[in-house]
């Protein structure tokens, strides 16, 4: 691994949480997309994430990872700019649909606290023993899944929140 975590205490909570510098780096979440996806064997994945600064690169990671796990060729509908009760909705209205969601909240110390929850085709956040915990492991052993052929690859469609979405 070349810019390792430490997986117990960032890879939590239904995803990985934490201070930005220093704990996360945007690289986790290129490895959640892509172990998330290799491991739902998830065909289609929605991103959701609160449009911020900092968020920003973690969301186009996530998508990108999402989009070279192993063969699924995952197709990919990112959404930016959207809060997540109205991506969840957004979700809902669409399922089956694995999903995540991205959003930043800045510390009192001047970092920042990222946040990436992983949700399953049931719309529930994905917990310890409903993959969670597979997760954290594939990234402790380095067994994220590499990037595919061109021919297996997904592909990303962005999509702007409607007005109501954002206005929620």
């Amino acid at each position: 691994m070349l810019n390792p975590i430490d997986t117990e205490a960032v890879i939590r909570d239904g995803g990985a949480v934490g201070r930005f510098p220093g704990e996360i780096h945007e690289g986790v979440a290129w490895w959640l997309g892509a172990c998330f996806v290799a491991l739902t064997s998830a065909t289609r994945l929605a991103v959701g994430g609160d449009g911020g600064p900092v968020t920003a690169e973690f969301f186009r990671r996530l998508c990108n990872g999402a989009v070279n796990a192993h063969h699924h060729a995952c197709q990919v509908t990112a959404i930016n700019g959207i809060n997540e009760g109205a991506f969840l909705a957004h979700t809902q209205r669409h399922q089956p649909l694995a999903s995540a969601y991205l959003a930043t909240t800045p510390a009192p110390d001047g970092a920042d606290i990222i946040r990436i929850r992983l949700y399953g085709t049931d719309g529930l956040l994905i917990q310890e023993d409903t993959g969670l915990g597979l997760i954290r492991r594939m990234i402790t052993e380095d067994r994220v899944p590499i990037p595919v052929s061109d021919s297996a690859r997904g592909a990303i469609a962005h999509h702007s929140p409607t007005a109501a979405e954002a206005a929620q």
